[in-house]
């Protein structure tokens, strides 16, 4: 038998190894979100001097990654109507309420009103998880706040709260805030139900920016230490990216 025969038939003889078959590996989809979000907050620090509990409606964008990394911008606006500002006003008041120039009481409607606008990252944690888009999130955020106090005047009665005027009272204030939340992000299968919810503490490095406080005779010129702890709730609308779950080795 000749060598090249023996070395067929020693091949031939030789059981074939399978090659490894594709193994199917579940990562996390790339996914765009579009948030609709509302909170309640409870003001801190010198936020508390001035205002009780407000509340946040806003919207905000969204990419989340394979590896469940989130970045984003949202804006939201801040509404509330307890005020706790102890000279408000004064210079308008008796003993009976606030009067006009006819120096009849009127009910003078005072509302807080602002904004905060900013950019976002974040991460899914891979524990507790309910399927690979979900999980334990924490998202941190910095941008621009701004905030004042409106004044409604329903029978115009008040020269004092009309156009210019009204800056001297209104206590504009803005500044930089960075953000903070931890709480659970659920995407479901069905891609049907897509929420997260959890605690959320804004931290506000602002200043009153009007020249000249009426009731205050006077500027007011420090800085402000603004914090509201709060619970927030986002509705999410997905939009997935396919992707390919076989993974080749």
């Amino acid at each position: 038998m000749s060598l090249a025969q023996t070395a067929t038939n020693t091949e031939s003889a030789t059981p074939s190894i399978p090659k490894k078959k594709a193994k199917t590996s579940v990562i996390a989809n790339k996914i765009w979100n579009f948030d609709v979000l509302g909170g309640v907050d409870i003001p801190m620090a010198d936020m508390a001097k001035r205002f009780g509990t407000s509340y946040r409606i806003g919207f905000g964008l969204k990419i989340k990654n394979e590896s469940n990394w989130i970045f984003g911008a949202k804006f939201e606006f801040i509404t509330g109507n307890k005020m706790k500002e102890d000279s408000l006003l004064w210079n308008m008041k008796n003993d009976l309420g606030i009067i006009n120039i006819s120096g009849d009481v009127i009910n003078v409607g005072m509302f807080q009103r602002g904004y905060m606008t900013g950019i976002q990252v974040g991460k899914i944690f891979p524990f507790l998880q309910a399927n690979v888009n979900s999980g334990p999130m924490m998202l941190a955020s910095v941008g621009f706040m701004q905030y004042k106090i409106n004044f409604f005047d329903r029978d115009n009665s008040f020269p004092q709260l009309r156009d210019e005027y009204k800056k001297g009272y209104d206590r504009l204030t803005n500044g930089i805030y960075i953000e903070d939340f931890i709480g659970y992000n659920f995407h479901s299968k069905n891609k049907l139900i897509n929420v997260y919810a959890g605690l959320d503490v804004v931290w506000g490095f602002t200043k009153v920016r009007r020249n000249y406080t009426f009731d205050l005779a006077r500027a007011e010129t420090q800085s402000r230490n603004d914090v509201l702890v709060g619970f927030k709730l986002g509705w999410v609308v997905p939009i997935y990216r396919k992707k390919s779950e076989d993974t080749y080795y």
